[in-house]
This record gives structure tokens, C-alpha cells and sequence, in this order.
């Protein structure tokens, strides 16, 4: 296709879409100014007027607040084994993908996996470089290096424990050793260093991660015990939804914290971050009942009798029939409202004084070297960005998954 008929269809389709009237001409006008103004401003900002040296010198403050330097080693060793169990659990579960015929091994070749997993993680890599070339030690190279191979070592290793037909027994084996893997690294941290002792990024994380694994499966109870045929099941169910979710979050997370103690004795009252997980599990649990409810209740009729007319029991009509159908129509919103608890982590740290990312933006302009220099638009917009790269990854990642479940379309 020559140069001219490039020009042109750029001609016409700027006619249509950005000049089709005077008033839309206007429009693109204004509003491309404005777009060009924004992109100058944050250019210049980061590159030339920004003072990111209060990144640089409290970059490990931000990202573990002040987890004791004894026992870095043993974050360290859980970032590794973290990503040696993804590696394996991404190896196991595609093996056994290609050995139900679900999906074919055949014509993908590496450099088509490894272009795939490229416009997948691209975001989080760039970050990751970024935070490598502002710290000033050899540590986070090496650890980044060493999670690296032992991901790979483990994406290879998985698929020779997922080919083969492991049977029931064989197969909770695996089940249960893949969920001891987190479950003891985590125990291995929290064992030498006690929540009270987390801080930074690296708790907005751990927080978020604990009450997505511990929300889903309750939402998923409450939204089946909504429906349910049992009188006393549905109206406890559908009080705690609407008790829950009429509530502000911010209010319950000081209620955490501040009344607690009236109601339980000192010895029994759980850490704050205990806390803060339990309130972000509750209220979440809440608003995905309704969530999965209304995939729920988007579910055919006709799937519901056809499984009856072949025999299966309520529960199996649910587990096999239903609930999957249900949980994948609402993909999109259920990934919504977990990226939505992610970033109201932020609210532990404001309402339960936890040392969460946010705060520790806030603190560290006060430090002495610091003080007075306006420096809070510097650390705010890191803080922004580290949020925002976690979250659009989750969004990306919903993307594929509808895409490869058909969500919309079949």
C-alpha cells in the first residue's frame, strides 16, 4: 500500500471519528490540547522538576516499613520459594490442561510463550527494574535473580507432576502440598517477626492477598445461602449482607480498633493486622454474595432442569452446573471489587495507624532532611504508581481469563 493511500485512509478516518462536526471539531481540538498540556506537565515532572531522591534513600522504608534487618534473609527465602511454587503451580495446572485436551502443547513455540508472557507482566517488569535501579544495594538484584531461575525451575518441573493420571489420592496429595507450600512460608516469616513489626508496600500486599483468599469462598456461602429454601439460613444470610454492606468500611475499621477491646478481653484480642484482614474479609465477603448472586440468578433455567433430568443430586447440580456458570459470567465484576479491597488497604493504615504504604508517604517528608522541601507529590505519585501497576495487572490478567472463558460471547 503506497504513502498516499495511508494519508488518505488517516484523512478519512480523522473525518469521521474526530471531525465529523463543527461541534466535534471543537472538541477534539480542546480536549488534544489539554491531553498534550497533561503529558508535558507529568514529563517534566518526572524527568526534569521531580526530587526523587526521598524515593531512593527510603525506597526499603516503602516497600517492608520496618521489618527488622536480622531478618530480611527469611523474606528473602519466601520471595524465592514463592516464585519457584507460581512457577510449578503454572506448570501443573497447563500439564494437566494438555492431558484433558482442553488445551493443545502442539505449534506454541518458546518464543511465542515467552512474547505471550511479555505483553502479560510488562508493567510489573518495568517496575520492578525501576525499584532495582533506585536501590542501592546488591540484595533486591539477587533476589529478583534467584526468584527468576526458581520460577523457571519450576515452570519446567511442574508439567512432569501434572501429565501423568495421579488418581483421587494422588491428586489431593498435590492439592494439599500446594497449599502447604504458602501456608508454611508464611508461618516461617510471621513466626520471627510479628505483624506489628510489617509495614510498607509489602503489608498493603499481604493484607490484600489474605482477604481475597479468605472472601471468596464466604461470598460464595453467603450467595448460596441467600437462595437457599432454608427459612432461618436466608434471613441470617441476607441480614449479615445488608447489615455489612450498609456500613462504611472506614467506620468499621475503627470500630476494629477502637471497640474491640470493650467486648473481648486484652488476651484474646488479635493483632491489628489481624484485625484489619478479618474487617476487609467481612465486608468484601458481603458485596461479592451479591456479586456471584446475580451470576447466580443469570444462569438458564433450562441448566438447572437439565441436570435434574440426569440425575444429580442439588449439590452436584451446583458444584458442576451452576456455580462455575455463575462465577464466570461475572468475572469482570467480581475482579472489580477485589481490585477495589486492594487499594482500601490504604484506609488500615488512617484508621487502624498500621504503617502501610500510604502512611509511610506521609512520614517520611517530616524526615529532617526532608522537612519543609514539599515533597509529598514525589512520594503520593510512587505510591500511585505501585497501586496502580498491581491493579492494572489484576485488570489485564480478568481480560485474558474472560477472553479465554468466552465471557460475552458463547
Amino acid at each position: 500500500m503506497s504513502a498516499t493511500t495511508h494519508r488518505s485512509s488517516a484523512l478519512v478516518w480523522a473525518r469521521r471519528n474526530l471531525f465529523r462536526s463543527p461541534l466535534d471539531g471543537v472538541l477534539t481540538i480542546v480536549f488534544g490540547a489539554i491531553s498534550l498540556w497533561l503529558i508535558y506537565k507529568t514529563l517534566s515532572f518526572v524527568f526534569v522538576t521531580g526530587r526523587w531522591d526521598i524515593i531512593r534513600v527510603n525506597l526499603r522504608l516503602m516497600m517492608i516499613g520496618r521489618f527488622p534487618e536480622a531478618h530480611v534473609l527469611r523474606l528473602v527465602i519466601t520471595v524465592i520459594g514463592l516464585a519457584a511454587w507460581g512457577g510449578f503451580l503454572a506448570g501443573f495446572i497447563h500439564a494437566r490442561q494438555v492431558r484433558s485436551g482442553r488445551v493443545s502443547d502442539s505449534g506454541t513455540s518458546l518464543t511465542a510463550r515467552l512474547g505471550d508472557i511479555g505483553m502479560r507482566l510488562w508493567l510489573p517488569a518495568v517496575v520492578v527494574l525501576l525499584l532495582l535501579l533506585l536501590s542501592s544495594t546488591p540484595g533486591p538484584w539477587i533476589t529478583v535473580g534467584l526468584s527468576l531461575i526458581a520460577a523457571v525451575v519450576g515452570r519446567l518441573v511442574g508439567p512432569f507432576a501434572g501429565r501423568p493420571k495421579l488418581g483421587p489420592v494422588g491428586s489431593a496429595v498435590v492439592f494439599v502440598g500446594l497449599g502447604a507450600v504458602p501456608v508454611t512460608l508464611y508461618f516461617y516469616v510471621v513466626t520471627a517477626v510479628g505483624f506489628d513489626d510489617w509495614g510498607g508496600f509489602m503489608l498493603n500486599l499481604f493484607l490484600a492477598v489474605c482477604a481475597i483468599v479468605l472472601c471468596f469462598p464466604l461470598g460464595i456461602l453467603l450467595a448460596l445461602g441467600r437462595r437457599s429454601t432454608l427459612p432461618l439460613v436466608r434471613v441470617v444470610c441476607t441480614t449479615y449482607i445488608e447489615l455489612v454492606r450498609g456500613a462504611p468500611l472506614f467506620v468499621l475499621l475503627l470500630l476494629a480498633n477502637v471497640a474491640l477491646g470493650f467486648f473481648v478481653p486484652d488476651s484474646l484480642v488479635p493483632s491489628t493486622s489481624t484485625r484489619a484482614i478479618i474487617v476487609f474479609t467481612l465486608f468484601t465477603a458481603a458485596y461479592m454474595a451479591e456479586i456471584i448472586r446475580g451470576g447466580l440468578q443469570s444462569v438458564p433455567r433450562g441448566q438447572i432442569e437439565a441436570a435434574k433430568a440426569v440425575g444429580l443430586s442439588p449439590v452436584r447440580q451446583t458444584s458442576y452446573i451452576v456455580l462455575p456458570q455463575a462465577l464466570r459470567n461475572v468475572i469482570p465484576a467480581q475482579i472489580g471489587q477485589l481490585i477495589s479491597l486492594f487499594k482500601d488497604t490504604t484506609l488500615a493504615g488512617i484508621a487502624m495507624g498500621l504503617f502501610e504504604l500510604l502512611n509511610v508517604t506521609t512520614a517520611v517528608t517530616a524526615q529532617e532532611q526532608f522537612r519543609g522541601q514539599g515533597l509529598i507529590g514525589e512520594t503520593i505519585t510512587f505510591a500511585a504508581l505501585m497501586f496502580w501497576t498491581v491493579s492494572f495487572t489484576m485488570s489485564r490478567e480478568s481480560q485474558r481469563l474472560e477472553k479465554r472463558l468466552g465471557v460475552g460471547t458463547r
